[in-house]
């Protein structure tokens, strides 16, 4: 899952289907989104992200932030982080990552960042959407 702020400040976020390291030295990785997305203006224009990895715990919140997003940030479930970053405490782990390139294919991009500090949560098993479905190792939960 991917945290930002917009423009003025606003918190904005997505469910990421994949997220993968490119390198450890300098540590950087990569993640997708679609140009159609609602958080496709506030990626264009972020210079930082939060990138949570999300435990077993955390499929509701998986759930949430990939709806309506007008309702990903109502709750309470959530606090302003580093470069004031909105960050869930119950994700198992949070990456505060800068912004160093996003190329456009067709209508999508690849967003190229560079971890900068990593945040500890919860341990947990991995949450994992294959298929169109929410799974841990070796089950499908819905």
């Amino acid at each position: 899952m991917i945290t930002m702020t917009d423009a003025d400040g606003e918190p904005v976020g997505f469910t990421a289907t994949s997220m993968t390291s490119l390198g450890a030295n300098p540590p950087l990785a990569s993640f997708n989104v679609a140009s159609g997305a609602s958080s496709w203006r506030a990626m264009n224009t972020a210079k930082f992200v939060a990138i949570h990895t999300l435990g077993l715990n955390n499929i509701n919140l998986a759930k949430k932030m990939a709806a309506a997003h007008e309702e990903r940030f109502l709750e309470d479930d959530w606090s302003r982080g580093p470069h004031n970053l909105p960050i869930f405490s119950g994700a198992s782990a949070v990456l505060i990552a800068k912004v160093r390139e996003i190329h456009s294919v067709e209508s999508n991009a690849v967003v190229i960042v560079e971890i900068q500090e990593g945040l500890i949560g919860s341990e947990t098993d991995a949450l994992i959407y294959h298929q169109r479905a929410y799974k841990t190792t070796g089950a499908t939960l819905e």
